[in-house]
């Protein structure tokens, strides 16, 4: 696939879930609140810029897109000339190394330390995650949590517990035992998430 063809299938994805999303004013209430009740965006916003700095101080990039042209602006730039995996198409194990690019969609951020959740009850194939040595996560801006418990919580409540759940913090590293850092190893050297804050 071609990555024009690809980016218009993934709108076309973004849209297709987007429209199938039930209303939500934002994330659960953080703290000492009732978890019964919405909150304000102010609340929602810094919940997002607390994930975008965490991530982004383990060397992931994030991008707040408010709109689909402020979407397709940032696939494009990723993307521009690679080759992309889609989790909503995904190619065969074995052909998944010849892409550049993997794009999945993430079920939840946990904003204290930016990391992405991919629940493999819905994301069918984790290694677009984990294989091409850019992974691009898309996630709603109301699916983005303060803690790691108030995800977990969220996970429990929403379903049955998957039997496989994944959690992304920044690009793949490792270190041997003279501490000698490498990134890109055990999974992708670059992490990139978009989160759709649409008002």
């Amino acid at each position: 696939m071609n990555s024009g063809d690809a980016r218009t299938e993934i709108m076309r994805s973004i849209r297709a879930h987007l429209a199938l999303s039930a209303p939500h004013d934002g994330p659960e209430p953080r703290i000492n609140t009732d978890p019964r009740k919405s909150v304000s965006q102010s609340v929602v916003s810094s919940v997002v810029e607390e994930f975008k700095r965490n991530l982004e101080a383990v060397d992931g990039h994030c991008i707040v897109a408010r709109n689909d042209f402020e979407i397709e602006a940032a696939l494009t730039r990723i993307t521009a000339g690679k080759r992309i995996a889609s989790s909503d198409a995904p190619p065969s194990a074995q052909e998944l190394f010849n892409f550049d690019v993997g794009i999945t969609r993430a079920q939840a951020g946990i904003a204290e330390t930016g990391t992405l959740v991919l629940d493999s009850a819905v994301e069918h194939n984790r290694l677009i995650s984990l294989v091409p040595p850019v992974h691009i996560a898309i996630i709603d801006a109301s699916r983005i949590y303060a803690t790691l418990g108030e995800t977990l919580a969220m996970l429990q409540n929403d379903n049955e517990p998957s039997p496989a759940i994944t959690f992304i913090t920044g690009p793949s590293r490792t270190a041997d035992i003279e501490l000698t850092l490498t990134v890109g190893v055990h999974g992708p050297q670059e992490l990139h998430v978009i989160i759709i804050e649409k008002n």
